[in-house]
């Protein structure tokens, strides 16, 4: 685990409950939320799906739908249907997708946004509710470290959900995007927001 040395994971379960301002003394009682993370992509994009209670995360699926080789407009087709039907398969009730980031290369940004795009329309048509991460923010969530290595990632998902199976790169991604959602979803409910 040599890549992981030097780094510093930071919780928040690691606060405990608190008294004062903002905090809850107590745990509030957890449901059973279904979390879909997205990480589009124009030739892959990754998918992961987990239930979250409380802070309790379960692996649930994982993949990603391939689409290279094929015309860009049936590579956005694809990416709608395969959407909509995993949003019909595992019932999300909410959906953490990347937030657009910049490339150097424009037209590698504008077939990106487009896939995004139709990831997007796919879980739009339904009433899930869809929260948007940078990347850095998904690798400080995850890992501790902003600038975290694909390599790093993926062990941490793995940690995350005590999941031993095979994982491409597109699903970890993906499934990073959904814990770092659950993780957003407990301090916002610990500080009552």
């Amino acid at each position: 685990m040599k890549f992981l040395r030097g780094l510093r994971i930071k919780s928040l379960d690691q606060l405990g409950a608190r008294s004062g301002a903002g905090f809850a003394t107590a745990p509030v009682a957890s449901v059973r939320v279904r979390v879909l993370g997205i990480d589009p992509g124009s030739r892959r994009t990754g998918f992961g799906v987990i239930d979250c209670t409380g802070t309790h995360l379960v692996y649930v699926a994982s993949g990603a739908i391939a689409v290279s080789g094929r015309q860009f407009t049936d590579r956005l087709r694809t990416i709608f249907e395969r959407m909509r039907a995993l949003i019909t398969e595992y019932q999300p009730a909410e959906i953490a997708i990347e937030r657009v980031f910049v490339h150097k290369n424009a037209d590698s940004a504008l077939k990106l946004g487009q896939a995004r795009g139709a990831a997007l329309c796919a879980v739009l048509s339904d009433d899930m509710r869809i929260f948007e991460y940078a990347p850095r923010a998904v690798k400080s969530a995850v890992v501790g470290y902003g600038a975290a290595a694909k390599t790093q990632v993926a062990w941490m998902v793995r940690q995350a959900l005590a999941f031993d199976g095979r994982l491409t790169a597109d699903a970890a991604d993906a499934l990073a995007l959904a814990i770092c959602h659950a993780q957003s979803r407990n301090y916002h409910r610990r500080v009552g927001e």
